[in-house]
């Protein structure tokens, strides 16, 4: 049993529980939250990432296709295609002034992809990566990657298609470690290693 001293410590002890309570309700909440529905990126940075990630995994491969993209595919004569697992860094976007990503037009950044077929650890798959470009104004959504070529050489080619201060991160820059993980970690789930 409870024993109230004065009224004053009741109503004290009444708020500490009102706050007991809320706090346990918004801990349910979350717990809620977390077990439901994928969660909406909080900002603008986070939900570009996932635009461009989104992109780039469902791109036919001859959208964004290096050299050797399709190389094991072709040496297996395997029909079904695997999938493509993204890592992405966004280095910008236009406009600038942008608030929400139905307002982005035009996405640079960096992508690092692996094909994912079955039982092929990550160290011996095929990868995709580089800087790239996503065009989100048309349908599908234009997809550039910065290669060489025989007369231009990459970094040229990278200023070439680049607004200057997003190339000079493309050439310092690539995935975060977060991003990186976590891209290892769906690759591998995708791969059923």
């Amino acid at each position: 049993m409870i024993a109230r001293g004065s009224s004053a410590g009741w109503y004290r002890n009444r708020f500490v529980w009102a706050a007991v309570i809320l706090a346990m309700t918004a801990g349910a909440v979350a717990l809620v939250n977390s077990a439901g529905s994928k969660p909406e990126p909080a900002d603008l940075q986070s939900q570009i990432m996932t635009r461009l990630r989104t992109t780039l995994e469902q791109a036919d491969p001859g959208q964004h296709s290096h050299a050797g993209h399709n190389a094991q595919q072709a040496a297996t004569g395997e029909e079904a295609t695997p999938a493509v697992i993204c890592g992405v860094r966004v280095y910008g976007y236009e406009p600038a002034g942008a608030t929400t990503v139905a307002d982005v037009k035009t996405v640079y950044g960096f992508h690092m992809c692996g094909v994912a077929e079955p039982k092929r650890p990550w160290d011996v798959a095929v990868k995709l990566a580089g800087p790239v470009i996503v065009n989100l104004s048309t349908d599908p959504p234009g997809i550039q990657v910065v290669e060489a070529t025989a007369e231009v050489m990459f970094v040229d080619r990278l200023k070439e298609m680049f607004p200057p201060k997003y190339a000079q991160l493309a050439l310092k820059e690539a995935l975060a470690d977060a991003e990186m993980a976590n891209l290892r970690r769906r690759y591998d789930a995708a791969a059923g290693l």
